[in-house]
């Protein structure tokens, strides 16, 4: 044990260095390094680790233009236009599509019956608490118990009368026409680190050509404006299903920049994010409520009650850009360089005393 430690410290070794007198052995050897060195070039350039990275910024707006016409018993012929089917107003990056309705017409706040559920039918008073409010239901119980039907009671609520009632979906989708509406998508992106900006209304677009385009990856895989129709039919899935639920659809836009080689442009793909789970028989469902309001002929607060089915888009953007640094570039030629001479001085020269002369 004392031995070794003495050893550890009292001693050191350098490496030996032997000059080797041979033209063939020597010719060989500067061959290898004049043939390693482009090719440790070529590596690092093919594999970009002579170029920088960043991270992209961006914004994202959103337009959908589209015409439907609907017919229905509460509301009798109607015209919808975007600001009726997009609710709430456009967001910068998403928006939601309605394009299937329950209504629930001419509401005021009064005193009626609550819709029957498990905490809200009842067979005398008795079993309503007045000022209790149920989570699910749709107002404060006055403590009565009143008819809802010829065959059952509940429980009367202060709420928006008459309350909505829990019925499945029109089946087709009221807005079936949605599916040729046109989404118009602008985006704008920043490289900080290079100072770099770009949008994907690109420069050869003029004016006329981004009014009338529609998005085609075959034909015009450039154009910012994507029929509905053919993005469902990307993703392989079936618009007029999906409408009567709702869901959700996600538009990816990547950027990939060399701005090196002065490329850099959208690409553009689609995927449903609200895959129904083949395990569950439940089906994905996407909902809001919102109201209009007005007044009757009495002056009285009154409302029709919407519940929206549609769907929802989301505009993911992701990208990187690269661009060539020439601090980076020298780290790693530099460390492949020192890798090719630790090999160089590690292999072994085999002895040539006997063939190519004295050492």
């Amino acid at each position: 044990m004392i031995k070794c430690v003495k050893s550890c410290f009292c001693e050191y070794s350098t490496p030996q260095i032997l000059v080797v007198k041979s033209c063939t052995i020597g010719t060989l050897y500067r061959l290898y390094q004049m043939l390693a060195i482009p090719l440790i070039l070529c590596f690092v350039l093919l594999c970009g680790d002579h170029q920088d990275t960043d991270d992209i910024l961006s914004s994202v707006t959103t337009k959908v233009k589209g015409i439907a016409l609907t017919n229905t018993p509460e509301l009798g012929e109607q015209i919808w236009d975007v600001a009726d089917y997009i609710i709430p107003s456009q967001d910068d990056s998403s928006f939601f599509l309605m394009t299937n309705m329950i209504f629930t017409p001419n509401q005021t706040q009064s005193k009626c019956a609550e819709y029957p559920t498990l905490n809200s039918i009842c067979t005398s008073d008795m079993n309503c608490t007045k000022g209790f409010k149920d989570a699910q239901g749709n107002g404060v119980q006055t403590g009565r118990c009143v008819d809802f039907s010829d065959s059952v009671k509940t429980c009367e609520v202060l709420a928006w009368c008459p309350v909505e009632k829990k019925v499945e979906p029109p089946n087709p989708a009221l807005l079936a026409d949605a599916e040729n509406f046109t989404i118009y998508i602008k985006n704008n992106i920043q490289f900080t680190k290079f100072n770099f900006k770009k949008r994907n209304i690109l420069p050869n677009m003029s004016r006329s050509y981004v009014a009338n385009c529609v998005f085609n990856r075959n034909m015009d895989p450039d154009c910012p404006i994507f029929r509905i129709k053919d993005i469902f039919e990307e993703t392989r899935e079936d618009f007029q299903t999906m409408a009567v639920y709702g869901g959700i659809m996600a538009v990816q836009i990547q950027w990939d920049c060399d701005l090196d080689m002065d490329t850099c442009a959208p690409q553009y793909s689609f995927r449903r994010i609200d895959k129904k789970d083949p395990k569950s028989s439940e089906t994905p469902v996407h909902n809001l409520r919102f109201a209009k309001y007005y007044k009757n002929s009495h002056g009285k607060d009154t409302r029709t009650l919407i519940k929206g089915y549609g769907i929802r888009f989301d505009v993911l953007v992701y990208g990187k850009a690269k661009k060539i640094c020439i601090f980076t570039t020298i780290i790693n030629v530099g460390a492949l360089l020192s890798y090719v001479r630790v090999i160089s001085n590690e292999a072994p020269i085999p002895m040539a005393e006997t063939h190519y002369g004295t050492w």
